[in-house]
């Protein structure tokens, strides 16, 4: 418990640094005067003050905060400060500084995925591992620990390689599978089956199976940094409309909001990471780094994506949006993210005292 503690802990303050760091440089960049620079909320138990900007660490690490110079409405600034004001900036300049956070945890997911592919992670081997009875690949003849080097031509280094060729198989069109058994090399026709299965949403799809297992081997494999960089962007791409794509089934109800997680999830897998080796730990910080970023851009009034709404409609409608307006637009944002927080919270203590 006290592991998974110090990790959640670590991971949150991680996640938070780099997305209120995104805040910070665009407010200086856009010659904002930054306040406060703060990683979690409440009560502060250390600052330090440089410059115009005091750094703090508070109380609550379940966020963070950057406070601007005429962020908060009504404030009083003396004339000599208004050029640095938030408030007097323009709808586009404010878009920035409230884009920036969550760009900051997609850039940050992206570079953490580069460098695993950079130094190395572990793939599964094309190796066999079963064969099941009646399906195309037992028929043809294929077998247990016959290790797969190619598809109708095309080299296959690793497990997903086999699996995304056969997928993209039109119905009825065959393959042929070239095989390394005993240190020879094997060549079989078949023509994959097609069999209904359901994702992890529940959506009914259909899949191209030929009825092998893996072996469950691994091996270490180490990207060109060109094309580390290439799959840094797709897995960043990927995760991204994942969330998305799990946060549309959540409203639309296909998938239970006994599934929401909260800090005490974050922790509990943190930790599970942290102790199966670094590597697990760094992507299990990218992929956070990612949930927060689309969750901070959901048009909620409060979060990023709220504030960010607010700046397109004065951009678009030229007319600056009254402060009553906004006040009464964060009061529900308000509701609905503590709403949402108690959600998460449940579920991890139900979690906690039910196993789930």
């Amino acid at each position: 418990m006290v592991y998974s503690l110090i990790y959640g802990l670590i991971t949150l303050s991680i996640l938070i640094l780099v997305h209120e760091l995104g805040h910070f440089l665009f407010a200086r960049i856009s010659n904002v005067k930054v306040l406060t620079f703060s990683i979690g909320f409440g009560k502060k138990i250390l600052r330090y003050k440089k410059g115009e900007t005091e750094y703090a660490i508070s109380l609550f690490p379940l966020g963070g905060y950057v406070k601007l110079l005429g962020e908060s409405p009504g404030e009083e600034l003396k004339e000599e400060e208004i050029p640095r004001s938030y408030s007097h900036k323009s709808p586009f300049v404010k878009l920035l500084i409230a884009f920036s956070g969550p760009f900051f945890n997609f850039f940050f997911a992206f570079l953490v995925f580069t460098i695993l592919f950079a130094t190395g992670y572990k793939v599964m081997t094309t190796k066999i591992g079963g064969v099941e009875k009646g399906y195309p690949a037992q028929l043809a003849g294929l077998k247990e620990g016959d290790e797969v080097i190619m598809i109708d031509g095309k080299r296959v280094m690793e497990w997903t390689d086999l699996t995304e060729i056969l997928s993209a198989k039109k119905e009825g069109e065959g393959v042929t599978i070239t095989v390394r058994r005993d240190g020879e090399i094997k060549h079989f026709f078949l023509i994959p089956k097609t069999i209904e299965s359901k994702t992890v949403f529940g959506e009914k799809v259909k899949r191209k199976v030929i009825g092998i297992l893996a072996s469950g081997e691994f091996k270490v494999k180490k990207d060109p940094p060109f094309e580390a960089l290439k799959k840094g962007i797709n897995q960043t791409v990927k995760l991204t409309g994942f969330t998305i794509f799990g946060i549309w089934k959540l409203l639309e109800g296909a998938i239970s909001p006994s599934e929401v997680g909260g800090p005490l999830l974050i922790m509990e897998i943190a930790g599970k990471q942290a102790k199966e080796g670094k590597r697990n730990f760094l992507y299990f910080l990218g992929l956070v780094s990612v949930n927060l970023a689309v969750i901070n851009l959901l048009p909620i009034p409060v979060l990023d994506g709220g504030y960010i709404l607010f700046h397109l409609v004065e951009i678009f409608s030229r007319r600056r949006l009254s402060t009553r307006w906004i006040e009464i637009s964060q009061r529900i944002g308000m509701g609905v993210l503590v709403a949402i927080m108690f959600l998460a919270f449940f579920n991890d203590v139900m979690r906690i005292f039910h196993g789930r």
